[in-house]
């Protein structure tokens, strides 16, 4: 008999007690033909609980998990069905026994775009006891960020406060969430209650997977190729096994007197087979400073040839692992306990408590090398410092090319980081890196991060209308690469901003020559500082709100690519009030948006 154990989807028209007992039914009815045992010691008899199982996600990592919780739930016991946190009602929250919710981060510690209307709700005062409910929560987040799996712990904080009963701790993730997510995974099953039930058909439960093969991300599985004499395998390229690209192009974007560094960067992908769609992200795995590198050796008073392990399990020369494997800027926890432990050392011990902001504050402006250079009584030796260390993490770059445009090329903008505290210069890790350490013809470690919910509209009549300031405009130089090549007859709007037009007009000739053959039908500028009143793209939004809003009558799809904290905030404002101006009330409004993103007509990239 099959392991694999089938089930009624979310989707079928049944609630979930009609679901539960389906499933059971159809289980017992393929043991039977199967010739399985009641006795089997492989097989355990019990009813298929309800589990509502809601996930918050902005890049699709969140969603992959819950579905993948979903897919295990019948062979643990448990109908699961499986809903983006906006559409659970209060009500139906209110009627569940169990639930669990797998959620990322978005910005200053706040939930996803499709999770964002289900907190509103959560934390309104209006919001019923939830007494009857078991919980656990699956947090993905991100140490670099100060509101570290914030959004998670918002949701765990606020179902305890309604009464609901935590059956497994909130359980954080980082960057590498596989390990810690399994762990979860695997403690689920046996943490939610399993009292309560109503009868159904007995569940065959198979033996207990190893879910590390399952997980939410390429593996590194043999592709076979054929050459003239035989067959030859070569492996799939992916976040653990990254394509070492050659850099073709490093070109500055901004004009002389700009105060910005915006390079364009074009890498070949030839021979990998990797592919992507617009709306995807680039993987670039970096490597540290040399220079910060030997600086940092040198404090220590280290051998830069002492092997130490590195975080994927390999053993290098001191100098080696911290250029490839270490993280070198933001100090950790364990970092900072470290110091604060070290005989002479008491200044940083007054900043842990009670002030946690101070703490806060002090490290936003240092690196590692700082800890070592203002204390120097703090030298532990080469393998313990390293322990202490982070893992050096890839950095996403929305594309900016399409793969119809450009074949066997990938195209980024980015934005290089400069700038100096606390007496010394700084270097963005990953900017820096490409535009400075990898010359003409060097290679770039590589990966494709596809999205799961910045993508183009499968009709290709459909309008869209893009705002992209700086860097943002990254994805939809790929969109209108994408849509003249697929001769697309929508109307494309493009928002675009930044500081001065003389010396910040990104990809200004390609902008004008779309302009100019009818590929981009509209195009708004705002450059911010070539009048004494600051312009933004928001103020021109709301300067043609009555045409904004007659494409969004006409279908068309909203986007938005950029900085999250700010821009993209007073955007999705300008946006409300286009939509008031139309004659709705804010209520109205609201509502009217939040269609708008349960149609996936609302998109966002920001960070």
């Amino acid at each position: 008999m099959s392991s694999s154990i089938p089930f009624i989807p979310s989707t079928a028209p049944f609630t979930p007690e009609q679901r539960a007992w389906l499933n059971g039914y159809f289980v017992g009815l393929l043991s039977n033909a199967y010739g399985a045992s009641a006795d089997s010691p492989l097989v355990e008899q019990r009813p298929l609980l309800p589990l509502l199982i809601g996930f918050g996600s902005q890049s699709g990592t969140s969603e992959q998990l819950a579905k993948l919780l979903s897919k295990e739930a019948a062979k643990n016991g448990f109908a699961a069905e499986i809903l983006e946190l906006n559409a659970i009602p209060l009500e139906k929250l209110s009627q569940q026994s169990r639930f669990v919710i797998v959620t990322s981060t978005w910005g200053d510690g706040d939930p996803p775009d499709n999770a964002v209307e289900f907190w509103k709700f959560l934390s309104a005062e209006s919001a019923p006891k939830l007494e009857n409910l078991s919980y656990s929560v699956l947090a993905l987040g991100d140490r670099n960020y100060s509101d570290f799996c914030g959004a998670g712990k918002k949701f765990d904080e606020r179902l305890a406060a309604l009464g609901a009963k935590c059956v497994l701790p909130r359980t954080d993730c980082d960057v590498d969430y596989e390990a810690t997510a399994n762990q979860w995974i695997s403690a689920i099953w046996s943490a939610l209650p399993k009292d309560g039930v109503g009868e159904g058909e007995p569940h065959r439960e198979a033996a207990r997977p190893n879910f590390s093969s399952d997980f939410p991300r390429e593996p590194i599985t043999p592709v076979v190729t054929a050459s003239a004499d035989a067959s030859v395998t070569t492996p799939k390229f992916s976040r653990t096994n990254p394509f070492p690209a050659r850099l073709i192009t490093n070109r500055l974007l901004n004009a002389a007197g700009s105060a910005k560094e915006t390079r364009h960067i074009e890498i070949s992908l030839e021979g990998s087979g990797l592919e992507y769609e617009v709306g995807d992200a680039l993987g670039v795995v970096p490597r540290n400073c040399e220079e910060l590198v030997a600086e940092l050796i040198s404090l220590g008073g280290w051998n830069e040839s002492t092997p130490v392990p590195a975080p994927d399990g390999q053993t290098l020369p001191l100098r080696e692992a911290l250029i490839t494997r270490f993280d070198l800027r933001k100090p950790t926890s364990a970092l900072v306990d470290a110091v604060a432990k070290t005989e002479g050392c008491e200044r940083i011990v007054n900043l842990l408590s009670p002030e946690k902001d101070a703490l806060k504050e002090y490290l936003a402006q240092r690196e590692v090398i700082d800890l070592l250079s203002e204390y120097p009584a703090f030298r532990p030796d080469a393998l313990e410092f390293t322990k202490l260390l982070a893992k050096l993490q890839p950095r996403l770059y929305s594309i900016s090319s399409s793969l119809r445009a450009f074949p066997d090329q990938v195209h980024l903008t980015v934005g290089i980081v400069r700038y100096e505290t606390c007496g010394r210069k700084r270097k963005g890790l990953c900017s820096t890196f490409l535009a400075d350490r990898v010359s003409d013809g060097g290679t770039i470690p590589v990966f494709v991060q596809p999205s799961h919910g910045f993508k183009l509209p499968k009709d290709l009549a459909t309008p869209i209308i893009m705002v992209g300031p700086g860097t943002g405009i990254a994805p939809f130089r790929a969109f209108l690469h994408e849509r003249k090549a697929a001769a697309a007859p929508g109307k494309n709007w493009l928002f675009f901003g930044d500081q001065q037009a003389a010396s910040d007009f990104l990809y200004r000739d390609e902008l004008e020559s779309f302009k100019t053959n009818s590929y981009l039908h509209r195009l708004d500028v705002a450059f911010s500082r070539d009048q004494k009143e600051k312009i933004y793209v928001q103020n021109r939004m709301l300067e043609s709100a009555a045409e904004l809003y007659r494409w969004l009558e006409d279908g068309a799809h909203f986007y938005v690519c950029g900085d999250a904290k700010r821009m993209a905030k007073d955007v999705d404002a300008a946006l409300h009030k286009v939509v008031e101006l139309s004659g709705r009330t804010a209520d109205e409004a609201a509502v009217y948006i939040q269609k708008l993103k349960s149609e996936k007509r609302y998109q966002r990239d920001v960070y």
